[in-house]
């Protein structure tokens, strides 16, 4: 039986909607029935795990994506030759498939296999969900990097030179941290499209949030609209808070003006 506070929450996700018609207020339609988010809310544990998951495989997929993109990044910048040119196409055939394509081949074509981590493990389906998404973030996050890294006037890596640095520490020493601090607004920009596109990952059957709420809304049709609702909610919530909380590093670690050209 449920508990008041979620009946509580039930009855007021069902209030009426009103406007103002010739002959005053009127009952225009409900948002939800209430059995309806009773249904929901009593599922809540069952969709805050895969809300977890979808936390997760963001947070690993953009890590990856960085560990990845940066020196990717840093590659098309200062690199030459046979290597510059394997790391651009690369990047160029990643982010032109679709993610879908790329979490298909990891999972069914290369078969990655489960890891185990000792007192955990972790699933193929998850670990080919983390690459595939993590490759695909590291392929944008690359080009991130890339326009930070240009976007250092070269007398910067010119003056770190004079002073007896070697190019690879003038870049790492002088470059990279004013890099690094430009990169905030479009990292945060790849953070929120990671988040989002967890949802694919349906297609290799893993659980996260959005195919759980599928899960639910086939059990009981007439939930349909009151799942969605909830799971745009926990999405929204995701997403700005990490918005607002890249906002805060962006203003904290912001360049100065006049401490760089």
């Amino acid at each position: 039986m449920s508990d008041p506070g979620t009946l509580a929450l039930a009855a007021a996700a069902s209030a009426a909607v009103e406007i103002p018609t010739g002959d005053g207020l009127a009952t225009l339609a409900f948002i939800g029935e209430s059995a309806d988010w009773d249904f929901v809310f009593s599922n809540a544990d069952y969709l805050g795990v895969g809300a977890l998951l979808t936390i997760g495989l963001t947070i690993a997929s953009i890590l990856l994506g960085f560990v990845v993109g940066f020196p990717a990044g840093a590659v098309e910048v200062y690199g030459d030759g046979l290597l510059k040119r394997v790391v651009s196409t690369v990047g160029i055939v990643l982010r032109g498939t679709p993610i879908v394509v790329i979490l298909i081949v990891m999972y069914f074509v290369v078969g990655v296999p489960q890891i185990n981590l000792g007192v955990a493990s972790i699933s193929s389906a998850m670990t080919a969900g983390i690459l595939g998404l993590g490759l695909r973030s590291a392929a944008y996050q690359s080009q991130i990097f890339r326009a930070t890294l240009s976007s250092v006037d070269e007398g910067q890596l010119e003056a770190g030179r004079s002073i007896g640095l070697s190019r690879f520490e003038a870049v790492r020493y002088v470059v990279v941290p004013q890099a690094l601090r430009r990169s905030i607004p479009g990292f945060q920009n790849e953070f929120t499209i990671v988040l989002k596109d967890t949802s694919i990952v349906f297609a290799i059957g893993l659980a996260e949030l959005l195919t759980r709420g599928y899960d639910l809304f086939s059990e009981q049709t007439t939930a349909v609209l009151e799942v969605i609702l909830f799971i745009s909610a926990i999405y929204f919530v995701l997403t700005f808070t990490t918005n607002r909380a890249l906002d805060y590093l962006g203003d904290h670690y912001a360049i100065p003006e006049g401490e760089s050209a």
